[in-house]
């Protein structure tokens, strides 16, 4: 809150500098002069001084002191009248003439008591109190406000320039070489249903050595397909890509079997969760008993011929993360991963309308704009949830390669994807990171470089300005399986590692992760061979 404050109050300024007519509030008339302004005990002078409106007991500033204590970057659009003003993070747009901004995306009211005085900008002493996150000293006797800045802006301080570490694989400070398995449908393990215990565990560990052999340090193994579970669970069915039959024991717990045998090779295991999709098909007889469309037939949602929990129902959420909680407690996993499925893809009415009027206690007027609240939430929740338990679990989240396209938002990418996390799947990445409710993020970034509609290269900009200053890792999703495809860019496997060389250009990326294990492991054009040679040589 404090610091929309401050840019709200700098927002103010250079719409001041841009209109010097304006008057943003009517004041009262009387007024007093005779008060000084110091900010950190040095005083201000301006040929505007501060001054009170003793009608109201109103102490009106001049906004000087924000740019000499917080700098921010500032441009200004003649053509659209537009200004913009960056602050690490945080963008906001604003239109001359309204009294709306967009603050990170998201519209805001304008609540400042802002006028214009001998051509400069007076903002209410509150405004910059809590703007700033500063002091406030009033003294009485001298009429004299002394600003005490909490934060003081220092010049960045560049670390000496260290050469390159090589640690062992398995150490968190190496570069993460990851490679998604799929478990629905079958696509990477276990290549059937219905497998002997020996036969799965024979395939998996091949798999494991073969990925290994290609450089592969790190495995993100698909555990909960469709709110069931390859692993003992208390409260959802085994999964039917196990034995052919949801909710059959498989005669041996595989993520138990898959831990272990990952961290024998120095690996790391990130235990995979699908977690809105309860069913690929909307047969119910084909589901368990104890699956949770038939459990809480109220959480569920029919749509585009799959069943989902709805996200919009708090014990649906809950029930989620306790079933991801099992996993955490009972395991020895690196990680919890999420992937792009949130609310689903596709044009068809998502019908969550009597869960909107019965738990929108925040009294949210748009609908999606409540559900990608009910996406923060289980967002928060879950990281929270992950941390009390198991600090060094990482949690991460995968989301789909573009967050917003320019044309809806100027702080988006220059991309025209049809599909956006943000206003397609109500994934609020930005919101996330900016948060901290992740230790990762992963998005896929699935299209060639320079792609017409979604650019690697640009998006590979746009997510590592987006995580640049904040806690949260950048991975980033290659997509492998497009190898050999009639799509602009993939006729030959350079194109993955020209796409790694050029994540190179940044230090915020951490890694890549491969989709999928089948793809490295299929050698298309040559991948595997390729990738082995560039892992040794890199």
């Amino acid at each position: 809150m404090k610091l929309f404050r401050f840019f709200i109050c700098l927002l103010v300024m250079v719409l001041g500098l841009q209109s010097v007519s304006t008057v943003w509030a009517k004041a009262p008339n009387t007024i007093s002069y005779d008060v000084k302004l110091k900010v950190n005990g040095k005083l201000i002078q301006s040929d505007s001084p501060p001054f009170i409106y003793t009608e109201i007991g109103l102490t009106m500033v001049p906004i000087r002191f924000v740019t000499e204590a917080l700098g921010a970057k500032v441009e200004w659009n003649a053509k659209t009248e537009e200004v913009t003003i960056t602050k690490k993070n945080n963008v906001i747009v604003q239109k001359i003439g309204n009294k709306t901004a967009l603050l990170n995306g998201r519209k805001i009211e304008l609540g400042a008591a802002a006028e214009l005085r001998n051509a400069r900008t007076m903002v209410p002493l509150r405004f910059v109190s809590e703007g700033l996150g500063s002091t406030v000293q009033w003294n009485g006797d001298k009429n004299e406000v002394n600003i005490i800045d909490q934060e003081p802006v220092q010049p960045p301080v560049q670390p000496p320039v260290q050469p390159p570490v090589q640690p062992p694989v398995g150490d968190k400070t190496k570069e993460l070489r990851g490679a998604w398995i799929s478990t629905v449908y079958n696509i990477d393990w276990p290549s059937k249903t219905g497998l002997s215990v020996q036969s799965q565990k024979a395939e998996y560990t091949k798999l494991l050595d073969s990925l290994k052999d290609m450089g592969i340090n790190a495995v993100f193994v698909q555990v909960r397909p469709e709110s069931d579970a390859l692993y003992k669970s208390k409260l959802v069915p085994w999964s039917k890509w196990l034995t052919g039959t949801q909710g059959k024991d498989p005669g041996y717990d595989p993520l138990a079997f898959m831990v272990e045998e990952t961290h024998k090779r120095g690996m790391e295991f990130h235990a995979w969760f699908n977690p809105f999709r309860a069913s690929n098909g909307v047969n119910m007889d084909e589901l368990a008993s104890n699956h949770p469309a038939k459990t809480h037939p109220e959480w569920i949602v029919k749509n585009s011929n799959k069943l989902y929990l709805n996200p919009g129902i708090p014990e649906a959420r809950s029930h989620i993360i306790d079933t991801i909680m099992e996993v955490v407690k009972g395991y020895n996993v690196d990680g919890v991963h999420l992937d792009d499925y949130f609310y689903p893809y596709g044009s068809e009415k998502f019908a969550d309308e009597a869960a909107f009027a019965a738990y929108n206690k925040g009294n949210i007027k748009n609908i999606d704009d409540w559900r990608r609240d009910n996406i923060n939430q289980f967002v928060r929740d879950l990281n929270q949830s992950i941390k009390a338990e198991k600090k060094n679990v990482e949690f991460g989240i995968s989301p789909f390669g573009v967050w917003k396209n320019q044309s809806t938002d100027p702080t988006g990418s220059p991309t025209t994807a049809g599909v956006t996390a943000y206003d397609s799947l109500r994934a609020d990445v930005r919101t996330w990171i900016r948060n901290g409710w992740m230790d990762y993020v992963a998005p896929q970034i699935y299209w060639s470089i320079g792609f017409k509609a979604a650019a690697y290269d640009k998006l590979v900009d746009w997510w590592v300005n987006e995580t640049r200053g904040s806690n949260v890792k950048l991975y980033i999703g290659q997509a492998p399986y497009k190898l050999g495809t009639k799509e602009a860019g993939w006729s030959t496997a350079t194109q993955i590692t020209d796409q790694l060389d050029y994540n190179k250009k940044y230090a915020e990326v951490k890694g890549s992760i491969y989709f999928s294990a089948k793809n490295l492991l299929g050698n298309v054009l040559g991948i595997k061979d390729v990738l082995k040679a560039y892992y040794q040589t890199k």
